[in-house]
């Protein structure tokens, strides 16, 4: 963190965080409108401990479910509920650094609950939860989907 220069911190945090809140008020007037709705934000599990090496995007991550919360209670008296979807490691062009790395397949075959990385199908189920009734009262919350990685976050 010590070293990140301004311009990059400021990339961060306005791709993660502030794209998102452009996002919400895009949509939610609709919503409103409609007399409700679902809105599904990606955090990370990032957001939920330090990193010497990614520290910024896991601040950044951390900032969204911040985003997330003050929007489900704002939004919440218009049946309007805001959730975050925190993926963990997860295999995609995206991270790649990440996961292409002996130390990686170690981790995930050794430190993982679930013994994987994860796939892109592997957050279909949630956010069909979160869009559908069946999550109705649910609002606010970071859902983590990690393999187990983060289970105590």
């Amino acid at each position: 963190m010590s070293a990140i220069p301004d311009e990059a911190y400021d990339k961060i945090m306005a791709t993660n965080v502030k794209s998102n809140q452009w996002l919400i008020q895009m949509v939610s007037p609709d919503m409103i409108a409609a007399g409700g709705g679902s809105i599904m934000i990606t955090s990370s599990v990032g957001a939920f401990n330090p990193s010497l090496t990614l520290g910024a995007y896991g601040i950044s991550k951390l900032a969204v479910i911040g985003l997330v919360r003050n929007w489900a209670a704002e939004l919440g008296p218009h049946g309007v509920r805001v959730n975050a979807i925190c993926p963990g490691l997860v295999r995609t062009d995206f991270a790649k650094a990440l996961w292409d790395n002996e130390a990686a397949k170690q981790r995930a075959e050794q430190e993982i609950p679930l013994r994987r990385l994860g796939e892109a199908e592997d957050f279909s189920g949630v956010a069909v939860f979160l869009a559908a009734p069946a999550s109705r009262y649910m609002t606010g919350q970071a859902v983590t989907v990690c393999g187990g990685s983060d289970m105590w976050s």
